[in-house]
């Protein structure tokens, strides 16, 4: 059975043939009975055509003997796209009266699209030349319409198949879109859900602050001061349970100190406040802050600064409680040997470092030492006491700082941390 396509294409294939047959009667009764071939593109290129139509022979063979016996004449006239003429081939002469074949090329548009052919009973006068550029014009538009009627039905048809098309997108789309609609909201519901969750968190961290740090400075004040003014009174256990009070709310302390930072850090509710201060004075105090931390271990902390440092301009603040958390980790985790902090001021650049002999730090632990709540090994947190953001504090000063921090270590042998911040000096 033939597909709708192919009966249009069928249909437009007789129309043409009725209507060049048509005009080649017109012909051949314009030129007085002579007989007439119309010939139309074979292939896109134009490269070759084919008899479409013919009008004042006896027979159809005669036409088709005629149509052989000038074909080279057509080819010409189909390569150049310009009138060629012959005389009528011998063995023709006798059955067609005319003595010369004209073939006149066909346009449409502009552009080639076949050959009329006339062979006259006489020759030619000038006044049907209006008469043969009508018909040609007429047979080149006919048969350009057959090629411009087939395009339009290929269009039409791949214009629906694309609105089909189109369509089961769109309701793909929409699909999509609804899709999309409800998972907005169902983000916007959690978005919700996590501000509360957020809001909730720091209200907790700004009750902790008030509801810890109050009643603990008290207690430490306390017993700092039951220490130093019944200390006469009191016998050594009493003492040392005191001082083993006093460690505990210490640590505590500061602990709860570095959770707060952190939180304010995050919050950027820690702003930056400068203050001259001298480098050295600094790292003594901070060695005198951790002498503490050493419980009568044999380690020695040395300070190492090579040439006197100028004064410099800076958040006093962070660079203490920078070098105070490194030197009280080092402090911690070495049992024996020696301790250097030291610093050096070069290009509006403050170097300082912190080496111990403690240790160290294995490679596949090192990247993780910044995280917050990580130790090395979970079994020694009975044994070297901390919470673990000691080190991701630092992390984050130095962030807010502008500064870059580097690590150096090996288990077994010791760790070296440094780390620089751009300063200006006085």
């Amino acid at each position: 059975m033939p597909t709708t396509n192919q009966s249009a294409q069928s249909e437009l294939d007789d129309r043409l043939n009725q209507a060049l047959r048509l005009t080649a009667g017109q012909v051949s009764i314009a030129t007085g009975g002579g007989a007439v071939l119309v010939y139309s593109q074979s292939d896109p290129e134009g490269s070759r055509t084919r008899l479409r139509a013919a009008a004042g022979f006896r027979t159809p063979d005669e036409a088709r003997e005629t149509a052989a016996a000038i074909d080279t004449l057509v080819a010409a006239a189909t390569e150049t796209t310009e009138a060629q003429q012959q005389r009528v081939p011998t063995p023709l002469a006798e059955r067609l009266a005319g003595a010369t074949v004209h073939a006149l090329p066909l346009f449409a548009r502009e552009r080639f699209v076949g050959v009329l052919v006339v062979i006259p009973k006489a020759e030619l006068h000038p006044e049907t030349d209006a008469t043969f550029s009508t018909l040609r014009w007429t047979t080149g538009s006919l048969i350009d319409y057959r090629r411009l009627e087939s395009q339009q039905q290929t269009l039409v048809a791949e214009t629906e198949k694309q609105l089909e098309a189109a369509d089961e997108q769109s309701d793909e789309l929409l699909k999509l879109s609804e899709e999309l609609f409800a998972q907005d909201i169902e983000l916007r519901r959690n978005n919700e859900k996590l501000g509360k969750i957020e809001k909730l968190k720091n209200d907790f961290i700004e009750k902790m602050s008030r509801e810890l740090r109050t009643p603990l400075n008290s207690i430490i004040e306390a017993t700092i001061t039951v220490l130093a003014s019944e200390a006469g009174t009191m016998s050594e256990s009493s003492q040392q349970s005191l001082r083993g009070a006093l460690d505990e709310g210490t640590a505590f302390q500061r602990t709860l100190q570095n959770i707060l930072d952190l939180w304010r850090i995050k919050q950027d509710e820690f702003p930056l406040e400068i203050h001259e201060f001298s480098v050295s004075d600094l790292i003594d105090e901070t060695i005198f802050s951790v002498h503490e931390a050493l419980d009568g271990k044999p380690v020695l902390i040395d300070k190492d600064i090579a040439s006197p440092l100028p004064k410099l301009r800076g958040d006093l603040a962070k660079i203490n409680q920078i070098l105070f958390l490194l030197l009280d980790n080092a402090a911690k985790f070495t049992e024996q040997g020696e301790i250097k902090i030291g610093a050096r001021y070069h290009s509006e650049t403050l170097t300082c470092w912190v080496d111990d002999t403690g240790i160290g730090i294995c490679p596949d632990d090192q990247a993780n030492i910044w995280s917050e709540f990580y130790q090395v090994d979970d079994r020694a947190s009975d044994k070297y006491r901390g919470a673990g953001l000691g080190l991701t504090l630092v992390h984050d000063l130095l962030t807010l700082l502008e500064g870059e921090s580097t690590l150096t270590s090996e288990a077994g042998v010791g760790t070296r941390i440094e780390f620089s911040i751009p300063i200006a000096r006085t």
